[in-house]
């Protein structure tokens, strides 16, 4: 395969851009098909960056060829891309952090593998994100060529929720296609299913005002099957929840816990109340009745959540933020020195021509 499936097209190379490095990161989960197109996509995109760049591409975990091919498009292209191999499969946040955090650049792009989103827009929006100081410059597939009842539909209503619901008000929060400073990304730790939510986190350790959105390409899926089904909607709502958490009680998550503990609490203490009037001032027996089994219950509820609730969380949060722990396990791989393994400038953009 030597052309890409998709429509040609020229990249819109930035100038007059301060000095740095670009990495771009590409978490892929059984699209053999799919590598050889991409990598020519890249390159296509990236040929002619006047500054230096490397490709970090992350198996992750694939039971089809796409190690394999992986391997022998980067002997092909040269020694500016690189293959990180995780043991199984961690799923897409933990093969993006693989990615990121074996990534060199000062600037981190990060894409999908399935030829979706398209590296012909990482130029330009690497140029905002420098000429306008930003932290994150994030995709909108304003024309996204996907399935209108399972992709379109809950994809619009998350989006919406999840900006209602974090402060953060970008359009497509799904896109993959983002392009970050790395000093701003490398102090956010994502697990679980959180690559949705990116554009959140961040705005945990900047502010959103530094956080801004561009209109990408997007293509119709031409190899592999998708990996996502109308099942993650349920998954997104619970991770909602947890960031809408963080994002607002990190440091007093007492008050989070806390507030719905007093309010079950106090509920519970005023069935009691009544339960106690009833007994003691109209002499009514009381032993049998649901209502004083439901009282107790709603205090015993309200000190769980005071207790497990707040304790669980922040157990979690250190767990996951140690210095020590990852969300992946990834084979050993020598990272080149910081000089080494990057594709160079061609002579005349800017910068004296090399090898990579």
């Amino acid at each position: 395969m030597s052309t890409p499936p998709l429509p040609p097209a020229t990249p819109e190379i930035p100038v007059g851009l301060p000095q740095h490095t670009l990495s771009v990161v590409v978490p892929m989960y059984n699209e053999a098909e799919n590598v050889a197109p991409l990598l020519e996509r890249i390159h296509l995109a990236l040929g002619a960056y006047p500054w230096p760049w490397e490709a970090v591409l992350v198996d992750d975990g694939s039971s089809d060829a796409t190690f394999e091919e992986l391997l022998r498009c980067a002997r092909l292209h040269g020694p500016h891309v690189r293959v990180v191999r995780l043991v199984r499969n961690f799923r897409q946040t933990a093969a993006m952090q693989a990615g990121i955090d074996a990534a060199r650049g000062s600037v981190i792009a990060t894409l999908d593998g399935d030829l979706q989103n398209d590296p012909i827009d990482i130029p330009r929006m690497a140029g905002r994100l420098l000429a306008e100081d930003l932290d994150l410059v994030a995709g909108w597939r304003k024309n996204r060529q996907d399935g209108l009842l399972l992709r379109k539909i809950p994809s619009r209503i998350a989006n919406r929720l999840i900006a209602r619901m974090t402060g953060v008000h970008l359009r497509d929060y799904g896109c993959s296609l983002k392009v970050f400073r790395a000093s701003a990304i490398k102090n956010v730790r994502l697990y679980g299913e959180m690559h949705r939510f990116i554009p959140a986190w961040l705005a945990t350790v900047t502010t959103p005002r530094r956080i801004a959105q561009e209109v990408v390409t997007h293509h119709a899926r031409v190899f592999g099957q998708s990996k996502y089904g109308i099942s993650r909607t349920f998954r997104v709502l619970l991770d909602l929840i947890f960031v809408y958490f963080f994002m607002r009680f990190r440091t007093r998550p007492g008050h989070f816990f806390g507030g719905i503990g007093i309010a079950l609490g106090m509920f519970g203490s005023l069935i009691l109340a009544w339960l106690a009037v009833v007994k003691f001032y109209f002499g009514e027996d009381i032993g049998t009745r649901p209502l004083l089994f439901g009282g107790f219950f709603l205090i015993i509820a309200g000190v769980q959540m005071v207790t497990s609730g707040v304790l669980a969380e922040l157990l979690a949060r250190i767990y996951y933020e140690s210095g020590s722990t990852r969300s992946y396990l990834a084979r050993d791989a020598a990272t080149p020195a910081d000089g080494e393994c990057w594709h160079l400038p061609v002579a005349g953009s800017g910068m004296p021509a090399g090898k990579a």
